[in-house]
């Protein structure tokens, strides 16, 4: 516990520098937090409770979006050079879950500070998630480690799934196409810019996906489970759908420290459809201090509460799900346009592009001169879209390999991505929230 919470450490200052400080400062303030919340009668712990939020979230904002609010406040707000510090919001977000579900009596604190520390600090979800809860990881702190051949085989998996999908489809696609197109989306056609769109719905799921299944891989090796953090979301018939299969741990936390806060469903129509809408504006503001992940964010919070009305009138639409799921993947993927974009008007260009300059005869051309692309973009979405029983064979058949055989696998996968990997190193997109 001590090496590895030493090493998290080390790991998170050569991401951050002498940032790590605040790592330090929001673990040991919760700490202590819990500890006087389990302690104290039930009037003064709301108080404590929002110390823990002021430290953290008091953080989060000021690294975060203190430019962005001062630009919004004052026209002639000058830039503060503040560096943002690697990971911030996910290890804030983790560690809050811990003193609000103490608060809550969902569990109790733990007696020793390097126990939270290593919680807090694990290295392979400390600076893009997924957020593991305290109720989830705390227990197996204290549980006889053991990385079982089955465990292995599985991490193994993981780790290798993870590594081609950003190293060698996300990374190229992104490098060799998708950045291209959104530097300048008015000097291609209309076909160009929706296969934009389309490559970087699948690079950002490749990327992010890719980073979770390498952390929950790492995490098995050292014999720790984390929950699954993607679930195949592009096969999803609805947003509602959608949210539950991307970024589990994510929306997950949204829904049960921010929307059941604000009262859930358990206030009438009308309230639970604000509810959505404010838990999505204050996820998509989470993402980046920037007026597109705010509509971003928005419009789902708005797709969320249509969609809840229309299962309500209709609920029995089985027969429909191949349309819903195309009509589900083309929202998603629209929406990302805003994500991805630097300002509005990137993104006004790129649906410009695509609805008044089409230019469909452009494919032809587009497939010779993006033929890597093109292979990789097929393979991404095919492998996306296999059944789920064909991904659990693949793994069973990595766990069932001999030593030797598993060690050729990871040589092989190294291979690969060394042949197609660009010249400069491309950070996780997620690094950057």
């Amino acid at each position: 516990i001590l090496f590895v919470t030493l090493f998290s450490y080390y790991f998170y200052y050569k991401s951050s520098g002498f940032y790590f400080v605040l790592l330090a400062v929001v673990t040991i303030s919760d700490f202590y937090i819990a500890k006087a919340i389990a302690a104290t009668s039930r009037p003064h712990t709301r108080l404590l409770l929002t110390l823990s939020l002021l430290i953290d979230l008091g953080l989060l904002g000021y690294f975060k979006y203190t430019n962005f609010l001062g630009s919004l406040i004052w026209t002639d707000w000058h830039h503060l050079d503040i560096f943002l510090p690697v990971g911030v919001s996910f290890f804030t977000f983790q560690s809050l879950s811990y003193t609000i579900d103490v608060y809550r009596g969902n569990i109790r604190p733990l007696r020793r500070l390097l126990d939270y520390a290593f919680y807090v600090s694990f290295f392979p979800q400390l600076v893009a998630g997924p957020i593991v809860r305290a109720r989830d990881f705390i227990p197996q702190i204290h549980q006889r480690l053991i990385v079982t051949n089955q465990m292995f085989g599985e991490g193994l998996f993981l780790i290798l799934s993870g590594l081609f999908k950003k190293a060698v489809i996300s990374d190229y696609i992104s490098v060799n196409f998708v950045e291209r197109i959104f530097d300048q989306p008015t000097l291609y056609s209309g076909v160009e810019n929706l296969l934009a769109v389309y490559g970087y719905t699948l690079q950002i799921y490749c990327d992010f996906s890719g980073y979770s299944d390498m952390a929950i891989g790492l995490a098995l090796l050292l014999g720790f489970r984390f929950p699954q953090n993607f679930n195949a979301p592009y096969k999803s018939a609805s947003i509602t759908e959608f949210w539950r299969r991307w970024h589990i741990s994510l929306s997950s936390w949204l829904k049960d420290y921010l929307y059941i806060s604000l009262g859930g469903n358990r206030h009438g129509k009308l309230r639970q459809y604000l509810n959505l809408l404010i838990t999505m504006l204050l996820g998509g503001l989470w993402h980046g201090a920037s007026l597109n992940f705010i509509l971003w964010g928005g419009i789902h919070g708005v797709l969320l509460a249509v969609d809840k009305i229309w299962h309500a009138l209709c609920p029995n639409l089985s027969p429909l799900k191949a349309i819903c799921t195309l009509l589900t993947f083309h929202l998603v993927a629209a929406l990302w346009v805003l994500f991805r974009a630097q300002d509005f008007q990137t993104a006004h260009d790129v649906f410009m592009q695509i609805f008044t300059c089409f230019h469909a005869g452009v494919f032809m051309q587009w497939l010779t001169s993006y033929a890597g692309v093109a292979f990789l973009l097929f393979l991404g979405y095919v492998l996306h879209f296999l059944p789920l029983s064909w991904t659990a064979t693949a793994r069973s058949a990595v766990i069932r390999l001999p030593l030797l055989l598993q060690a050729l696998l990871v040589v092989l996968f190294v291979w690969i991505v060394i042949q197609v990997k660009s010249a400069d190193v491309q950070p996780f997109i997620y690094f950057q929230f």
